[in-house]
């Protein structure tokens, strides 16, 4: 089992000594925008709820509900468990000072995320009006093919493929532009700003921007 933390700690066992007793090792992540990308490769994640609670739902939230983030296990102290709603998006929350028997068996009994179809088949893609051929390269609104650039089209593509999921901008980077690009992020607004302009006024609102964080897609009847 993968698990991250997203904490300002430097060591998981800083914030739960149990989890330097887990098989694995526990990758731990600041709460930044910049990181949120990286959780979807962990099979669950430990969010650090120790300190600002209000701040901790909020970001859990986030995580759970637009960001389709694993599993989340709330790492609390001993008064906090108190205050956790169903509302905050956690699967499940563990006191800090939980015994390593403890914290192993609340981590196995996390659910697993359900995995939503959003590929009708290997080389097309639907989302409300926007079809998308991968094999083709084309992309069609209403049946008319938009006009689009080979970067426009595979960021559209990506965006539609994680529909309903919150990208940050550098999962976009890495994913449309790869690793070797130098640029910065803000070629990706340049090019969500054409996307948009090119959708036109009656669907560019099918790309959504998180303020701070990145982009989702969306049909029409996902708001």
């Amino acid at each position: 089992m993968r698990i991250m933390m997203l904490t300002r700690a430097d060591d998981a066992a800083d914030v739960l000594p149990s989890a330097s007793f887990l098989d694995g090792h526990v990758e731990c992540l600041a709460p930044v925008p910049s990181s949120y990308g990286e959780l979807g490769a962990a099979d669950a994640v430990l969010l650090d709820a120790r300190g600002d609670l209000r701040r901790a739902r909020a970001l859990c939230q986030l995580l759970s509900g637009p960001m389709d983030c694993p599993p989340i296990l709330l790492v609390l102290e001993e008064g906090g468990a108190a205050v956790v709603q169903s509302d905050w998006g956690a699967s499940d929350f563990v006191l800090a000072g939980a015994a390593p028997a403890e914290l192993s068996a609340r981590l196995r009994l996390l659910r697993p995320r359900s995995v939503e179809e959003r590929v009708v088949d290997e080389d097309r893609i639907e989302v409300g009006d926007l079809v998308i051929d991968t094999t083709a390269y084309t992309a069609r609104l209403r049946g008319a093919i938009l006009d689009l650039t080979y970067k426009e089209f595979e960021l559209l593509k990506y965006l539609a493929a994680n529909r309903g999921r919150v990208l940050t901008r550098e999962t976009l980077l890495h994913e449309v532009w790869g690793e070797d690009y130098i640029g910065g992020s803000r070629t990706v607004d340049v090019h969500i700003r054409r996307l948009r302009a090119k959708l036109g006024t009656e669907h560019d609102h099918i790309i959504g921007t998180v303020r701070n964080v990145g982009y989702r897609l969306d049909a029409p009847g996902d708001e």
